[in-house]
């Protein structure tokens, strides 16, 4: 009568609040998860919850099932790996670099999760290395790089994990604080503060500033994202960076943010793995953990719609 889709429904009712993004999540269009819980509530003859209430407001037969999602479904996918165990596939390496500053925020919570629940996989991310991550993984140097600048190499598939919105980070007296949104042409006499990065890897050149011409005044690096916000907020320049990576200056009121134009700029992140891995249980365990742990400390993602097809 009550399906493990069903149960996977609810928690991303409660943990989104909304159908809008529950039906994201779970990648539904709004009315096939409405048909979906209306189906449910018919087998089980009783409303799950409050329609028109935001947060959703659960029924005391909704909060049940929900009791019911947070037993089985760990428990699931608790005998998912035992499985692969017996079956021997367990074994592995995954050595990962990220080409993403601002992502050790959720992704050291997905691999302290992995490593507790696939020990036999041996887990690292090298530090200091001086090559190209995405070249080195065909080479079988990499097991897994975390970006958001997807390369055409064969062999290679990109496993998108979510979407996420860049927005400019601005201090508080700062006249761009009182908009809503900036334009490419207002940024030609501001100081840039970037990660020492190629400007072909920054989400504000390639989709802002460089389809409109436009180059700011000055640019200036930082290694950190915290050393960013201080020069940020002293007034001595601007930055961008992903949504979440500004969350704790925005709650303490330390900087203000705006959108990178009228529909704001958004980007993919994606997880590159090699295609033969790619169908390994404990590879596919850990990109599921990836995108629940995100969802599950980030805020302001959406689900990515579909995979990126494999350059090959």
């Amino acid at each position: 009568m009550i399906e493990l889709r069903h149960l996977r429904t609810l928690l991303a009712l409660r943990e989104t609040g909304s159908l809008v993004e529950a039906a994201e999540r779970v990648h539904l269009t709004q009315s096939a998860l409405s048909h979906q819980l209306k189906d449910l509530e018919s087998r089980v003859e009783s409303p799950l919850f409050v329609r028109k209430t935001r947060p959703v407001e659960f029924t005391r037969a909704g909060l049940r099932l929900l009791t019911l999602a947070d037993h089985v479904l760990p428990e699931v996918r608790r005998a998912e790996r035992d499985i692969a165990r017996l079956n021997g596939s367990e074994q592995g390496r995954l050595h990962m670099a990220i080409e993403c500053h601002s992502c050790f925020q959720w992704l050291m919570p997905t691999v302290d999760y992995f490593r507790d629940h696939w020990p036999e996989v041996e887990i690292d991310i090298p530090s200091g290395h001086h090559f190209d991550p995405l070249p080195a993984l065909t080479r079988e140097q990499l097991d897994l790089v975390i970006t958001a600048d997807p390369q055409p190499l064969d062999g290679i598939y990109y496993a998108p994990l979510f979407r996420y919105e860049g927005l400019l980070a601005v201090s508080r007296q700062h006249s761009f604080a009182q908009k809503n949104a900036v334009t490419p042409q207002e940024l030609a006499g501001e100081t840039l503060i970037t990660y020492p990065v190629e400007q072909s890897r920054l989400d504000v050149f390639t989709h802002f500033l460089n389809p409109a011409n436009v180059r700011p005044k000055e640019i200036r690096t930082a290694e950190l994202t915290i050393m960013m916000m201080q020069l940020v907020a002293s007034g001595r320049g601007v930055c961008a960076l992903p949504s979440w990576a500004l969350t704790e200056y925005l709650e303490r009121a330390y900087v203000s943010a705006v959108k990178l134009g009228e529909d704001g700029v958004w980007s993919t992140l994606y997880a590159a793995i090699r295609e033969e891995s790619l169908e390994a249980p404990w590879m596919q365990d850990f990109l599921r953990t990836a995108r629940e742990t995100s969802f599950a400390v980030l805020s302001g993602i959406k689900p990515a719609t579909h995979d990126a097809e494999s350059t090959a």
